[in-house]
């Protein structure tokens, strides 16, 4: 087929077909796209989409956790290490009765103890809430309820309620942290 003999018309017919059809490819992988990272990050999908209310900044945003956390070395806990702080959260909650302010503070250490144990990097809060949400996206949100107790707790005295709503948001998180299997985060792609 030769271009040259085709009348103007056809060429704006054809050229309309390839727009199209580039369109409805560019549409489709945003779908996909868009469905991955829902499926793998959950409740944080609609957080980060309320935080930052354009689902291009969003998932972008997702994207660039989970390209982060796909650097790290995650691992499962070895078995005595998985028995050992498995016996220090049993500790822990006992001492939430005599002293809840101290256990919860001390809840948020081990915390981040089997994080680092894990192969996570710990340092700044908001960006340990971060590298979580990729691998642990349904209790991340207890993370940051504990952290929010712990923080307020620490500018004058709360409710012992609150406390243990800390206590119980840390060991939701804490035990998904020890739980055996570890998914490497696949790469969504762009």
């Amino acid at each position: 087929m030769n271009l040259s003999t085709l009348s103007p018309a056809m060429l704006i017919v054809i050229v309309g077909v390839v727009l199209a059809i580039g369109v409805a490819l560019w549409m489709y992988i945003q779908k996909e796209r868009t469905k991955k990272l829902r499926s793998k990050f959950g409740p944080e999908y609609d957080k980060a989409l309320g935080e930052h209310r354009d689902r291009g900044h969003a998932e972008s945003e997702l994207q660039k956790r989970a390209t982060r956390v796909a650097k790290f070395n995650i691992h499962p806990l070895k078995a005595e290490d998985r028995s050992r702080y498995s016996e220090d959260w049993r500790r822990e909650q006992s001492l939430f009765v005599d002293d809840p302010r101290a256990a919860v503070n001390h809840a948020d250490t081990l915390v981040q103890d089997v994080m680092q144990t894990r192969g996570y990097p710990v340092g700044d809060f908001a960006q340990n809430a971060a590298d979580l949400s990729v691998d642990h996206p349904r209790v991340v949100e207890n993370y940051r309820t504990a952290h929010e107790i712990a923080l307020r707790e620490g500018q004058g005295p709360g409710t012992t309620e609150d406390l243990r709503k800390a206590m119980v948001s840390y060991r939701a998180l804490f035990e998904d942290l020890l739980s055996e299997t570890v998914e490497k985060p696949e790469e969504v792609r762009k």
